[in-house]
Parts: structure tokens; sequence; C-alpha cells
């Protein structure tokens, strides 16, 4: 099939044609029924259809669906595709309730999102977490070790499958196929959250995608880098060892039944604007965004962190001060009316479009510098140290998720929580990486973190905000 076909659009194109009466749902009738606030989308509201004749149907596709994700599967070299219109968090929940059963032991990276540890409640696994070791030039947790990866294998014979994050949210990869090597080595399936990588199918400097990897199912965000609406992701399965019966079923019970046709359409139109770019647009992007990162490096307080070819991705530009605070920064950047995507332990991350357009870029990176000049002296702090968060290389729960599903619950004042068992997950957001998880052994060191998580004003997303000072604990 060719690339340059966007099945699912066409259909649809052939069907607005006909001017069809609308009988069906939804209930704005093709935009015929749109409250005047939105009347300059209009024509959005055309495409958002459902289950008609010649457009297929998700959940059981073979017709411009169908063909649709065969184009994605071809293109992204996959054994299968699957569109997700409720975003990756679908997709994860779907990989793990199809990869495991209750009381299953599972391998799972330590700083992965809160959807994965979702699934694994959901299941009733019993995780053994995998902690990356730490990037002195990233100033993160980074990197996943296959070394730790074989000693965990190793000592716990009953592992089932491996959960990985591939890239972090600021875009730092690991040594991916030594780690699936490993994995495969042991007969253990490798399942990877790679939703800030669906655009990695493209060449160096950009790092591999975690398909040419080796790993066995892949969950890509599209929406994140490519241009598709929010929650059109795509999950792609590149080997036989799981079931992919039980993956289509368990797609269909986390999914919605009344599926976004605009999502849908995104997704298609979205592969076919990213099968169509070609080797030329992608050197001349990277260039791009290189002169974009060197204007910013003339900011006295500032710099860019250098992006490594095939380790770091190059649509994400990370700014980092060890004299500005940058969370002041940010905030006085949405005042001038920049947004940047998110600040954490004083990184300002920005991320890239594939759009190529080099005089919109030099404008961004001017007014980026000029607001920083602006702002810079009110935004002055104390040298900044490198937040290290000690944990083991190797934790395992005393209990699965299903025993502690059993488990009576209570609320402690934070100053008593420290020693007792996590009964909630706690997970500044974003990026959405829990620092406290469901079923471990809460630590003092987790505790300092969440506070000054708090005092910096972050986001903190947990069971309930009704309790304050409190955290939810299991009664052991």
């Amino acid at each position: 099939m060719s690339q340059q076909r966007a099945p699912l659009y066409e259909a649809i194109q052939q069907h607005l044609k006909q001017k069809c009466y609308s009988f069906h749902v939804p209930g704005h009738k093709s935009g015929d029924i749109v409250h005047n606030q939105f009347r300059h989308m209009k024509e959005l509201f055309r495409y958002d259809l459902t289950e008609l004749p010649g457009l297929d149907d998700l959940h059981e596709s073979e017709g411009p669906i169908l063909e649709a994700q065969h184009l994605a599967a071809q293109y992204f070299g996959t054994k299968q595709t699957f569109f997700l219109v409720n975003g990756t968090t679908s997709g994860n929940l779907a990989m793990i309730l199809a990869s495991l059963t209750a009381d299953d032991h599972v391998l799972v990276q330590r700083n992965c999102h809160k959807s994965v540890m979702h699934a694994l409640e959901l299941v009733g696994a019993k995780p053994v977490f995998i902690s990356p070791e730490y990037d002195s030039i990233a100033r993160r947790y980074c990197h996943i070790s296959s070394g730790v990866v074989k000693q965990a294998l190793t000592n716990d014979r009953n592992i089932k499958a491996a959960i990985l994050t591939y890239p972090d949210y600021f875009g730092t990869t690991f040594d991916l196929s030594s780690v699936v090597q490993v994995a495969h080595s042991f007969n253990v399936p490798v399942l990877v959250d790679e939703a800030h990588g669906a655009h990695f199918s493209f060449d160096a400097p950009f790092p591999k995608s975690a398909t040419q990897c080796g790993a066995d199912l892949v969950v890509q965000s599209a929406h994140k880098t490519l241009p598709a609406l929010t929650m059109g992701s795509f999950l792609h399965v590149n080997s036989d060892r799981i079931d992919r019966s039980k993956l289509e079923y368990y797609l269909e019970v986390v999914q919605s039944s009344s599926p976004s046709y605009l999502i849908m359409t995104s997704l298609d139109l979205a592969r076919q604007y990213i099968a169509n770019y070609s080797k030329e647009d992608q050197v001349r992007l990277v260039e791009e965004i290189a002169e974009f990162n060197n204007q910013l490096n003339k900011l006295t307080n500032c710099n860019v962190l250098p992006v490594r070819e095939q380790m770091d991705d190059p649509l994400k530009t990370v700014l980092t001060s060890e004299t500005i605070d940058l969370n002041v920064v940010y905030k006085h950047l949405h005042d001038y009316g920049i947004d940047a995507e998110l600040v954490d332990q004083n990184q300002l991350l920005f991320i890239h479009g594939i759009k190529l357009d080099e005089d919109l870029r030099q404008k961004q990176s001017m007014a980026l510098i000029n607001c920083i000049k602006k702002v810079e002296d009110n935004a002055y702090h104390d040298k900044m140290v490198d937040s290290h968060f000690d944990v083991s290389k190797i934790q395992r729960f005393q209990y699965s998720y299903r025993e502690l599903k059993l488990l009576k619950t209570e609320w402690v004042d934070v100053h008593e929580a420290s020693g007792r068992i996590a009964a909630e997950s706690i997970t500044p957001y974003p990026p959405g990486i829990p620092v406290i998880l469901n079923g471990e052994y809460i630590s003092q060191q987790a505790l300092n973190t969440i506070e000054k998580a708090e005092k910096r004003k972050q986001h903190i997303q947990r069971s309930s905000n009704n309790y304050k000072n409190k955290i939810k604990v299991y009664q052991i």
C-alpha cells in the first residue's frame, strides 16, 4: 500500500460528499447544532462521526480503519499496529493486562508513568522495581543497566515480563537493545512505554525506536510529537510473545465503545505526514533546532543541555541554570505568551514540532532570550545542588497488589508515615512519575522530596486532596 494514502480520511471525505441527513449520534448532527461559541469549529464537527456504512468500526475493523492501521504497521515496521483513542494510558493498561495475571512477578522500571502502576494494581501483580542510574550530563536518573536487569532476572526466575520507559520525559534514552537481549535470553517479553518517541522512526541523530531495539510491545503517544490530536496513540506488536487475541480483548475493555473519528483520522494523517518526511527534511529540522539551542546558549545565566547523538531526542531543548530559578522563569514566560512543557529539578523543557520553519524558530529563540533577560534579575537563587534520590537498584515489594487489596487502610500524619507501607501513589505532575508507590515502604527521603515539590507549588496527584498533611497507609 502507498504511504501517500490516508484511507480513513479518504473514507470520511467520500461520506461528507454525500451530504447525508443525520438521524444518528453524535447530537451535534454533523455540525448543524453547534453552540455559538464553537461556530468557528463547525467544519471540524463534520468529521466527528460514528460507525456508519463505509466508515468501519475500530473494535472490529475490516475497512478503512484496518487499512490505516496496516499502513501504520508498514511504516513503523511492526507486525501489527493498533490505533488508540484513549491515549498511551489505555495502551499501557491493555498490554500489561494481556501479559500478566494475579500475583505474577514483573520487572518494572522505577521511573515509570503512573498508568503503568495503575495497570499493575488492576491485574494484581507483584512488581520488582529496577532503578535507573544517574546521568551526570543530563543530571537525571535515566539509564537502565542491562547488568541490573540480568541480576534481577537471575535472582527471580518467576518474572513474567519487563516493563520499561524509553525515552524519559526529557528525551534521554539508554541502550535498550542490550536490555531487550538480556530479557529475551530469559524468555521474558519486554513491554515499552515509548510515549515520547513516536518520531524515533527518523534516522540518526534521533535515537532508535523501541521497535527497532526488539521490544515486543510498544506504545507511542502520537499526539506528543506528531501532528495528531490529544489522546491519539499507537500500540505496536513487534513479536509473537504476547497472545494477540488477549491484547485485542483488553484494548476493547479499556477503550471507549464510541471511539473518536477525529482522533482516529488525525492518527491516519499523522502517519501519512511522517511517512513522507524526507531524510533531507530530517537533516534540516535538526539543524534548525541546533541553531535555536545555539541562540539560547548566548544567555549569561542559562545553558542548554547537550544533545547527544542517538541518545537524546533533538526535539527536546532542556534549559538549565546554576543561578536562576527556572520555576520563576517558567511562570513569566507564560505571562509573555511563551508556554514551555514543564520545569522540574530546575530544568526547563521545550518540545519542538516537526514543522520546518527556520524563521519561526529564530523568532521563538529571540523571544525566549529577551524574556529571560527581563526576568532574570528577579529570579536569582543560591547555586543549585543536584537532587539525588537514592533507592536500591532492585526493589521488591513484600506484598502483591492482589494481597494489598485485602488489607484495611488508614490516614496518618506525614511525620508518622516513614516506615509504613503506602496505600496510595504520590505523583508530582508533570512529569507523572510517582515519588511514593502504592505498596512500598515510605522513606523519609521520599517525604522530603514531596515537601520540596509542594514548596515549589508543583501539582501533586494523589488519591485524595481532602487529607492535608496526611498519607494513606495499610494497616499491617
